[in-house]
């Protein structure tokens, strides 16, 4: 008689635990309700000395973490643009846990190198970028910057004759980052881990649309003309998911001879939209581009993207050949693209996202999420004290409560917005996060999750109206 295997029961007990949390999403409470110190208090034990039953440690574990787990899985999730996970993309990633494969080579994982290749071709061809971009599968767009940023050094440097991979960067030539003031703070970190400071960034002013203007591109360009120079353009910012003029900027900054790179965390997305994709005219003219799978592709976590237009570079950057190391001259190798070796077959998940929702699937999702981001910003700026501060122009949207005590000063408005914020998220109805935009304290609104319906807006606007009418 076969032993039973021991995975069974324990990843039986998961499934039960983990359907109970997804069948929960609709009706629980989306922000976490257990606090700090009762968390540390249940999770914080002495290490055990004795061994205990897997089924026991997932048990204990699913009642430790009871209540300090958000519901940022579910549809009434609307901070930090955070998406959820699609039913085949959570079961990939199951998989790809249970397949257990270390996803640096064909020689270790030959099946999701082959899904990686297949993934990358797919992405290409949905977010409108050249066939021929090389690409990165990576723990997400902190690091998909990291990988792009890592061949514009690269490539810059390599003009200069210097030899970065091999000399470093002492007594390197200078290299400079252009962007609007929008730019992330993944940029900020990039720049240090890659060793060129956060001095490099100079953040110009951005227009009244959110956008890097020509003039002051120009300007700044112009400004120490023989720096080597990386533009950064935002293909949806951060706060109110502006794009910057991809046609009139990029052959600008190629004039200069400057490596373009563009920062589509998710508004890279909209490509697969008709409706949409005109914000991304010209952006295929890029050098680089990033963007998440755990945003609005609807993936679990860890999942980025990083795209080179020439492979040379960006090869150059990340890999490297030893005798105990395979290779396989056939297969793209994972390991050559990617600044991490040991990894998981993120590309796993991405596969199966892709293959459920299909071309026109991504389209709708986008759109649907678009379309909710709005309802919601107009819906909640059409209660008293509200005010509207950006309709979404994508699913990004800001709002603004107001003090209506007389003579209220903006610090007090400021004050109002994030008490409005706060009590909308600890009632458990909706979840938002709070920004500053242009001095402002705001509401943010963020919709990139597949499961957002009808109901969940009307829910969401309901839950700050209750708040207002305290």
């Amino acid at each position: 008689m076969t032993n039973a295997s021991p995975f069974r029961l324990v990843l039986e007990r998961a499934l039960s635990h983990s359907l109970a949390h997804l069948d929960s999403l609709d009706t629980a409470p989306v922000a976490a309700s257990a606090s700090l110190e009762t968390l540390r208090e249940r999770l914080a034990k002495p290490l055990n000395r004795a061994s205990m039953a897997p089924e026991a440690v997932i048990d204990e574990l699913v009642r430790d973490t009871a209540g300090g787990i958000t519901g940022s899985a579910g549809g009434r999730f609307f901070g930090w643009v955070i998406g959820g996970a699609l039913p085949a993309a959570l079961a990939a990633d199951w998989l790809t846990g249970a397949w257990d494969q270390n996803a640096a080579s064909f020689g270790c994982a030959p099946a999701e190198a082959v899904i990686e290749e297949v993934c990358g071709a797919w992405l290409k061809q949905l977010l409108g970028l050249p066939a021929g971009a090389s690409f990165a599968v990576t723990s997400g767009c902190q690091m998909a910057h990291l990988t792009a940023l890592s061949a514009a050094r690269n490539a810059l440097l390599a003009r200069s004759g210097w030899d970065v991979e091999r000399d470093g960067l002492f007594g390197a030539p200078r290299i400079r980052i252009l962007s609007s003031d929008q730019y992330h703070g993944s940029i900020t970190r990039a720049t240090r881990m890659l060793g060129m400071g956060t001095a490099c960034v100079t953040g110009l002013p951005a227009n009244d649309a959110g956008q890097l203007d020509r003039a002051t591109l120009a300007r700044a360009l112009a400004d120490d003309a023989g720096a080597l120079t990386i533009v950064l353009l935002q293909a949806g910012d951060l706060n109110i998911g502006a794009f910057d003029d991809f046609a009139e900027l990029i052959p600008l900054a190629h004039s200069h001879g400057a490596w373009v790179h563009v920062d589509g965390a998710f508004g890279l997305w909209v490509n697969a939209s008709e409706r949409y994709r005109h914000l991304l005219a010209g952006v295929a003219l890029a050098d680089s581009w990033a963007t998440d799978g755990h945003k609005w592709l609807n993936v679990p976590y860890d999942s980025g993207f990083a795209f080179v237009a020439d492979p040379a570079p960006h090869r150059a950057a990340m890999s490297y050949e030893a005798h105990y190391v395979a290779h396989n001259d056939l297969v793209r190798e994972q390991k050559d693209w990617n600044p991490d070796w040991s990894r998981r077959g993120r590309g796993v998940a991405a596969y199966a996202a892709l293959r459920q929702l299909g071309a026109e699937g991504v389209a709708a999702l986008v759109e649907r999420c678009c379309e909710a981001a709005r309802a919601i910003a107009t819906g909640i700026a059409a209660l008293p004290g509200a005010q509207l501060v950006w309709e979404p122009r994508i699913n990004q949207g800001l709002v603004r409560f107001q003090d209506l005590c007389a003579g209220a000063t903006e610090a007090e408005h400021d004050r109002r917005t994030d008490a409005v914020c706060e009590a909308v998220v600890q009632g458990g109805e909706a979840f938002f996060s709070n920004t500053t935009w242009r001095g402002k304290r705001c509401m943010r609104i963020s919709v990139c999750n597949w499961q957002t319906s009808d109901s969940d807006v009307a829910r969401a606007v309901a839950a700050v109206a209750r708040v207002l009418a305290k």
